[in-house]
């Protein structure tokens, strides 16, 4: 269940959904003419509707992926759930894995590191509390070179340990050092590194579009878990 969640329908649907004790939204023009608000109004959108109705409908208010919500479509058979937009910023590839846990079904992620089973720069340690420190085109460069299977050297100084959730090992080309001492430039082909120092200038000109720093909280605790109260907040 998510009791959370606004229940967007047509009037001719609105009967059979009074029994839910979610909020109700019903719309009062067509889907199309109401999308806009709907849009702008949400973090995460759970469309019931065909893949290619969805396009249609959100493309007018399409912006930016740091921006726009989470879009997830589910056939109507509820077989499949399909983070269609938004997947790794907005938080699509997760919702839908839950979505697809409470439906008894398949969610279907097509994001290039979640196919490969590997990271994603981009929200590395986001739900540790981590802030991420780089300029978007390090962030693309290097979520490039993940998922093409260059060599990763990730250093961690600070933080917690419990930031690789997936089931599989670290994939072979992502090293993890804990001595920045221990990065082979020109080996390597990119740097993640999780510290609380400051980084200068001219480090991140010896690595070119190639370096994202990450920032845990003050304090976290190495044993600490994406969702425990002490993954986001430092210790006393």
């Amino acid at each position: 269940m998510l009791p959370h969640a606004t229940v967007c329908t047509l009037p001719k649907f609105a009967a059979d959904l009074e029994a839910l004790p979610n909020e109700k939204f019903i719309c009062q023009k067509t889907l199309r003419e109401e999308m806009g608000g709907i849009f702008g109004r949400f973090d995460q959108l759970v469309c019931f509707v065909s893949l290619g109705a969805v396009v249609r409908l959100v493309a007018p208010h399409l912006k930016d992926k740091e921006t726009d919500p989470g879009v997830i479509v589910v056939d109507d058979a509820a077989r499949y759930v399909v983070p269609m937009l938004s997947g790794h910023v907005g938080g699509a590839n997760a919702w839908a894995e839950r979505v697809a846990r409470l439906l008894d079904a398949t969610a279907v992620l097509t994001t290039a590191s979640d196919a490969g089973g590997t990271l994603a720069v981009d929200i590395l340690g986001r739900e540790l509390g981590w802030q991420v420190e780089a300029p978007k085109i390090n962030l693309t460069r290097v979520a490039a070179a993940v998922v093409n299977r260059e060599r990763i050297a990730i250093v961690q100084e600070t933080g917690s340990r419990n930031w690789w959730t997936r089931k599989t090992p670290l994939p072979a080309n992502i090293e993890l050092l804990d001595d920045l001492a221990d990065v082979k430039p020109g080996y390597h082909q990119a740097l993640l590194w999780i510290t609380h120092r400051p980084v200068d200038a001219s480090f991140w000109t010896q690595w070119p579009e190639r370096l994202i720093v990450y920032r845990p909280p003050q304090g976290q605790d190495e044993d600490a878990r994406p969702g425990d109260a002490a993954a986001k907040e430092a210790t006393a």
